[in-house]
């Protein structure tokens, strides 16, 4: 287990490089920096930290808990089926529950505020998936992830199953010109979902899939047009900081006027300092010292139906 662990890991960091290479070279929007606005927030804050402590908060305080009071994993109900019979079958039912919370999630105004911080990258990268608040992952990862432990299913199935979400919401996000052809009715790509990250009022229930685009093709939400998108990210001011943007979901305040108090200059201070500390230290660490000799404004969602 600790081996399958290291190759996924490996494979995801191998990915990622691959992907960031793919869109320098075949970008779906030219010019679009690597370090774009908003990019050390979702690398730091949403990616690292978020991501270690919600897997503490999902496997070790609710999964376990659970599967310990209930004992459901001895049944081993999924375990004699084939590893790959049980990551497909995992795959595809999540993914079906995804694509109809997605929809549920653009139409009723409590769950659009568990969704929005994802909506308000204005430069859709590779790395904008990773934006998600707490909350909806805690949700969606907690129904994704706990039906492998408590129906049996083998433990391989858990990490095969996180490195596929991750690699596919870095390709789903890229800022990538490709063309999958006839597969686009079955494979969701950047073509589609780039698409439902537009500011654009008849993207905004559209293309909800996130492997499968399957889905959004039989039940009527497909959109792909013979152009680009204008421009991305939401219609209103929505705050650039971590903590701001979870607070924001639950009460909408006046962050900017907020960011001009002087009072709150303190919390700006250290935080900026931080993020200027952790830029320097990866940029070192490219350094050529370091390297071997030889980048309209229209209702909410749950409005505008």
């Amino acid at each position: 287990m600790k081996n399958l662990e290291l190759h996924c890991t490996i494979i995801l960091v191998a990915w990622t490089l691959l992907i960031v290479i793919l869109e320098r070279i075949f970008p779906y929007r030219r010019g679009l920096p690597i370090f774009r606005e908003g990019f050390w927030v979702d690398l730091v804050w949403y990616t690292l930290i978020q991501s270690f402590v919600l897997k503490i908060v999902i496997f070790d305080w609710i999964i376990y808990p659970l599967d310990q009071r209930w004992s459901l994993s001895e049944w081993k109900l999924l375990y004699h089926w084939p590893l790959w019979a049980q990551v497909a079958f995992f795959l595809v039912t999540h993914d079906l529950y995804i694509y109809w919370f997605h929809r549920w999630q653009h139409r009723n105004k409590i769950l659009w505020r568990t969704h929005e911080a994802h909506h308000s990258v204005k430069e859709v990268d590779w790395l904008a998936g990773s934006r998600s608040h707490s909350l909806e992952i805690l949700i969606n990862q907690t129904i994704e992830f706990a039906p492998i432990v408590l129906l049996g299913a083998r433990p391989e199935v858990v990490p095969i199953k996180a490195l596929l979400d991750a690699c596919w919401g870095m390709f789903i996000h890229a800022n990538l010109r490709i063309n999958l052809g006839p597969f686009k009715y079955v494979l969701n790509g950047p073509e589609m979902h780039l698409w439902h990250h537009a500011d654009e009022l008849q993207v905004y229930h559209r293309n909800f899939a996130t492997k499968l685009s399957l889905w959004d093709w039989i039940f009527n939400t497909a959109y792909l047009p013979g152009r680009q998108p204008l421009k991305w990210g939401l219609w209103y001011p929505f705050p650039k900081d971590y903590f701001l943007q979870h607070a924001y979901a639950f009460w909408r305040f006046d962050f900017r006027r907020l960011e001009e108090n002087p009072r709150w200059q303190w919390y700006f201070a250290w935080r900026q300092q931080l993020m200027n500390a952790i830029k320097q230290i990866i940029k070192s660490s490219y350094s050529p010292d370091n390297l071997p000799v030889s980048r309209t404004h229209q209702k909410e969602p749950a409005e505008a139906l």
